[in-house]
């Protein structure tokens, strides 16, 4: 299979190369006032054919191959031009006159969308919505291209052409996402910044990066994903950003009105109804959903509700300064059917042996976001967000080979309270010839962030409640955390096809860690011998630089070769910092994980038919946080907590896309046929260690080969999407252990999965939506939990079938 499709990758290159004949398009584009043009860009619609257009005003687009186009131009805050070209020669003095964009709002956020709407941009430019992404690798995912089960939040089709990505599956509503790339963990996300319309969503972003609120698909406009390099302006986190961007409100109408309704199988119950519209002279740009979702799950004890809204204002004061303002909240509440051992998954992966286990979020996320323009070449940020959420669990959490007799189940709450500033500058100049980009910016942050466990009671139902709230039976902590970041990065270009991005991150950050652990000691009839409190305060305050340098070599416009090197850091995270047990110690000088990670990159295109990019990368992950056994002075075994193990990952990506329809147009214009390849090859290892135990073994949750290609095929009024998966098999835990009895550690074996999903449109207003998760109905797992949602090996869902009817109406002006 990989052989055939090589082949014909190969051959389409080949062909596509031949005879091809093409020609430049010379010309100038200017303001009302006849001064140049700053900051515009020029390009034809649909392709990869874009450029800058210089400070003079002129712009060159070279090699285009003959046909038709459509010729758009764009600038901050001037009106978008498009025009329908034929190029069957070389065409000079094509020139245009840009209209001010008056009382619009203003901000890239808006240009961005426009360029979309014209371009249908797959991968990011050199600055985009005060972000710096030259020299980077990046990947965007639009939504409104994919054909993909929104309504699940299906993360193997939304996701799909993104490459290195290990996806979990933890449950078949979508609550949460579980993605990690490059060989990180994909546990709740926690290895990438996760971030809504530029701000953090994840509980705390550097002492607890869980994410347990997973943005909407059906909400989103498009995925923003960077690599390793953004540690320099986001700060934590080896695995990159990743940052969701919600839908704006239309802009040619004052109200417009999209429910989406979907029904699927185990009673599977999803309504998504939004809102948004423009009023006030295009001043104001509104947008609020709501969505429902419940269902049963596949296995029993596995039912669940979940409840999203959000809305957003966005208003223009003035033609140069805007304001957003954001809410968004969720709460759901999920039944956990529990893990199962080996034995039992091969017998019957859809049983579950715990009954008690229940899980409950509550998330309220608040942004208020404002941007001012100094001028077309300097422009201002400043993001202010918040956070008041928690989390609950309540079950029975000891080894799934342990029968559960109704004993007293453990609860666990965590409660997250934070607030923070990202202030961003953008500015532009030219120096000699060239076109120069300084981006800067500052971050202020608190968080508080409180852990305890104690026991609940012993009945079926979610009764989220300790038995002793003032004097809990396991640990009672509060951790605060401070962070005050500072940071640039600064794009010179040497000449138009060549420049040099470098970058610094300067952090100063303060752990916090209060609280106590009690031990209870009984004999063999259950009576209490020792019941002491223990009382533990941890602080740790540091300040460090990390840096980075980018390189972007655009050959032609097509054609652009990228590299970077940039160290990264993990902040400790508050379990790190966490005693519960006597026999438990922390290093008094554990420290944050450090590292760097490099890239080496090609990306382009030939004509509108074929896309790739292939990519190398290594990553070293130093100072890992793990645990020892030593023995203290009293010569007793002890579990120690400390910085333990060093890693690298080495890994090859690529990621290749060709519309057959294209190829010698055997298919009408208004018809895409497109097939896309995703693979990556990754070798991940442990090269020292304070364990030996874990000395040359393999990183745990490291697939060495993940496959991954679909095909899709659009017209005017049809789409259907089919895609397929092979993940290689791979170790859950450091140790590589093959199999334990109680299924926590062990082997991830090879899985296959395939999903297929059409989209009819049957008017204006009616869209009809099918679904097929898991084609062939393969049983596999993705992860062994070691306690929520399990612990043991968490089956993925069998095959599933959704129904989807999508209304939607608008008054256009």
């Amino acid at each position: 299979m990989m052989r055939f499709f090589t082949l014909l990758l190969l051959s389409i290159f080949f062909t596509l190369n031949a005879d091809a004949q093409t020609a430049s398009i010379i010309g100038n584009v200017k303001n009302a006032d006849n001064s140049p043009i700053k900051n515009g860009i020029i390009a034809l619609k649909a392709t990869k054919f874009n450029t800058e257009i210089a400070p003079t005003g002129e712009y060159l687009l070279k090699n285009i191959p003959y046909g038709n186009y459509t010729l758009v131009i764009f600038a901050l805050g001037k009106q978008t031009i498009e025009q329908e070209i034929v190029v069957d020669k070389d065409i000079s003095a094509q020139n245009f006159t840009l209209q001010n964009l008056a009382d619009r709002l203003l901000n890239e956020v808006v240009v961005l969308a426009q360029q979309e709407k014209a371009l249908g941009i797959v991968r990011l430019n050199s600055v985009q919505n005060f972000t710096m992404y030259e020299g980077k690798k990046n990947e965007i995912i639009v939504l409104k291209n994919l054909i993909a089960n929104t309504a699940t939040n299906n993360p193997r089709q939304i996701y799909g052409q993104i490459t290195g990505l290990n996806i979990w599956e933890s449950d078949g509503a979508g609550l949460q996402l579980g993605i990690g790339g490059r060989g990180l963990s994909p546990n709740r996300t926690s290895n990438f910044n996760t971030r809504q319309n530029g701000y953090d969503i994840s509980a705390d972003a550097l002492g607890y990066p869980e994410s347990y609120y997973t943005p909407p698909a059906e909400a989103i406009e498009k995925i923003e994903v960077i690599r390793g390099a953004s540690s320099l302006q986001y700060g934590t986190q080896f695995g990159g950003t990743v940052n969701f961007q919600f839908k704006k409100g239309a802009a040619n109408t004052p109200i417009e009105y999209v429910g989406r309704q979907t029904y699927g199988i185990n009673n599977f119950i999803n309504s998504f109804n939004s809102i948004g519209g423009t009023v006030n002279k295009g001043k104001l740009n509104y947008y609020t959903f709501y969505q429902r979702k419940q269902g049963n799950g596949f296995r029993p004890n596995s039912a669940y509700s979940a409840n999203t809204a959000f809305f957003n204002l966005n208003y223009s004061i003035s033609p140069k300064t805007n304001i957003a303002l954001e809410y968004t909240h969720t709460n759901y509440l999920a039944q956990q059917a529990g893990g199962l051992t080996d034995a039992l998954f091969i017998k019957d992966p859809t049983q579950s042996l715990r009954s008690r286990n229940w899980f409950k979020v509550n998330w309220n996320l608040f942004a208020f976001n404002i941007t001012h323009n100094f001028s077309e070449s300097t422009q201002l940020n400043m993001r202010n967000f918040g956070l008041v959420a928690s989390r609950q669990s309540l079950g029975f959490l000891r080894s799934i080979n342990v029968t559960d007799i109704n004993e007293d189940r453990d609860f666990i709450k965590g409660t997250f309270n934070n607030i923070g500033n990202e202030t961003r500058l953008v500015h532009r100049y030219n120096l000699g010839k060239q076109k120069n980009i300084l981006l800067a910016g500052a971050r202020l942050y608190a968080g508080t962030t409180t852990a305890t466990q104690g026991l609940g009671d012993n009945q079926q139902g979610p009764n989220f409640m300790f038995q002793n709230p003032n004097n809990v039976e396991g640990s009672d902590y509060k951790f605060p955390n401070y962070n005050f970041s500072l940071f640039a990065e600064h794009i010179f270009n040497i000449n138009d096809k060549f420049s040099i991005t470098p970058g610094i991150r300067w952090e100063n950050i303060k752990t916090i860690a209060d609280g106590y652990y009690r031990y209870k000691l009984p004999d063999n009839a259950g009576n209490i011998l020792v019941d002491q409190t223990n009382s533990k305060n941890l602080n740790r305050t540091r300040s460090f630089a990390i840096t980075g340098l980018g390189l972007a070599y655009k050959l032609k416009p097509e054609l652009a070769f990228y590299g970077n090197i940039s160290q990264n850091y993990r902040a400790i995270n508050f379990t790190d910092l966490r005693i519960k047990t006597p026999n438990f110690k922390v290093d008094e000088n554990i420290s944050d994980e450090k590292g760097f990670t490099a890239d080496l990159g090609i990306k382009g295109s030939l004509t509108n038919i074929f896309n790739y990019e292939l990519t190398a990368f290594y990553l070293y992950y130093n100072n890992r946080i793990g645990q020892i056994l030593k023995v203290d002075t009293s010569f007793r075994d002890q579990r120690f907590r400390t910085n333990v193990a060093a890693s690298r990952n080495i890994g090859i990506e690529s990621f290749a896309s060709v519309n057959l329809a294209r190829l010698n147009n055997w298919l009408p214009k208004n018809h895409d046929f497109t097939l896309f390849i995703n693979t990556s090859i990754i070798d991940a290892k442990y090269i020292k260690s304070k364990e030996a135990s874990i000395q040359n073994k393999q990183v745990e949750m490291v697939p060495p080969f993940i496959f991954r290609s679909g095909l899709n095929y659009l017209t005017q009024k049809w789409k259907a999407g089919f895609q397929i998966n092979y993940v290689a098999q791979h170790f859950s835990d450091a140790t590589n252990a093959p199999r334990t009895s109680s299924a926590v550690e062990g082997i991830i074996p090879a899985y296959t999965v395939a999903d297929v999903t059409a989209a009819y449109n049957i008017n204006r207003f009616l869209t009809l939506e099918a679904s097929c998760n898991n084609l062939f109905d393969a049983k596999y797992f993705t992860r062994r939990a070691e306690s929520y949602p399990g612990p043991g090996i968490i089956p993925a869902d069998f095959r599933s079938f959704f129904l989807t009817l999508q209304v939607k109406l608008g008054k256009i002006e």
